[in-house]
């Protein structure tokens, strides 16, 4: 059988957490979990994170699909409702929404009795800069104030679009919403993100609401998890299903692209873009044997990758790891010209998903 894996470490998840919990001690966790937790599969991690507040998803179906897994913690919809129908499931589920534009807020009123009964906060989006959703500064105060009115409880929230970096739209953003819960206290407030979490712990406020750090990936593009005190979730892996001893001179690959300038071992690994792993390499990329990096030749095809495994010991069915612990995601990235993220979630349901 064609071995393609993508193994979740649930200890590693918890660690992430709990990592989580010693940077924002005051705070409650809005672990997100939207496109399938990150590629990892949502049903193999909500156990790991069984202790956090509240789920973060990006839509009503990803909040019923766990709801019909069993947990009943609080789940934010962080792009809010797409119509108004679904409200009658936000309720029964006990779902809470974010609202961006007037129309949602219109919605919300409509089922005001119900949605307040139940004691559900509305989570009301300043758009600070990003320009992706909210209300501008000039509009967002009346929202809450008439909210407030409507006897909702309010979260003040905000996305940042460079909280990676130094960007000068960074304090632009953070001072828009402080302005905003000055104006609206008492409010509940949130804007931190996996990167805010760490670089502004002064902005923690009520909720944080990490991402990609949870999955042991970096929300920095210089610094490792191993720098943030992460562990990999998943690992990533594939055998080696056939040899080739090549001479110097001869090619590998589609587009004979690759021309060895010396003898080699050439190995082929059980795995391609049709599995969700990159092909278009702007930088040289490697895969790991036995903790040891090993260097990927030639294009990658729809099912199989060639490497060089002339300075380590391999043999058919060895496992070869193309991230995890020692091929980190990040850097696999790094040399797609990509983001972790980006690899994590478009991996395809090829690779069997295996809690380890």
């Amino acid at each position: 059988m064609r071995q393609a894996t993508v193994y979740i470490d649930s200890q590693a998840l918890q660690y992430n957490l709990n990592r989580v919990k010693q940077l924002a001690p005051h705070s409650k966790i809005v672990s997100m979990v939207k496109a399938n937790a990150y590629g990892h599969g949502v049903k193999n991690c909500l156990a790991a994170l069984n202790t956090t507040d509240a789920f973060g998803v990006a839509c009503l179906e990803e909040a019923l699909e766990i709801r019909r897994l069993g947990y009943q913690q609080s789940i934010t919809l962080i792009e809010g409702i797409f119509s108004e129908d679904e409200m009658t499931q936000v309720i029964e589920q006990k779902l809470e929404c974010i609202v961006h534009h007037r129309q949602q807020v219109e919605w919300l009123f409509a089922h005001k009795q119900a949605y307040n009964a139940l004691g559900l906060k509305v989570w009301v989006k300043l758009n600070s800069g990003m320009n992706r959703l909210g209300f501008k500064i000039n509009e967002i105060i009346d929202v809450i104030q008439c909210l407030k009115a409507e006897g909702f409880t309010c979260v003040l929230t905000m996305h940042f679009a460079n909280a990676d970096a130094d960007h000068p739209l960074n304090q632009q953003q953070i001072e828009q919403f402080l302005s905003v819960k000055q104006a609206c206290g008492p409010i509940l407030a949130s804007c931190c993100n996996s990167v805010a979490i760490y670089k502004y712990p002064e902005l923690h406020f009520d909720y944080v609401r990490p991402g990609i750090m949870l999955y042991g990936a970096s929300p920095f593009a210089d610094k490792t998890v191993h720098d943030l005190d992460l562990k990999p979730v998943m690992t990533f892996s594939a055998e080696i299903i056939a040899l080739n001893h090549i001479q110097k001179g001869e090619y590998v690959g589609y587009g004979s692209t690759y021309t060895a300038t010396q003898n080699a071992d050439i190995a082929i690994v059980s795995i391609g873009y049709g599995d969700g792993y990159p092909r278009a390499f702007i930088h040289p990329n490697f895969v790991a044997i036995h903790q040891q990096l090993v260097p990927i030749v030639g294009r990658v095809s729809m099912d199989m990758i060639a490497i060089d495994i002339s300075q380590v010991k391999a043999e058919i069915g060895t496992q070869v790891e193309l991230w995890g612990n020692t091929r980190l995601v990040d850097d696999v990235a790094t040399a797609n010209g990509t983001i972790g993220y980006e690899l994590l979630c478009r991996l395809s349901n090829r690779p069997v998903r295996k809690l380890k």
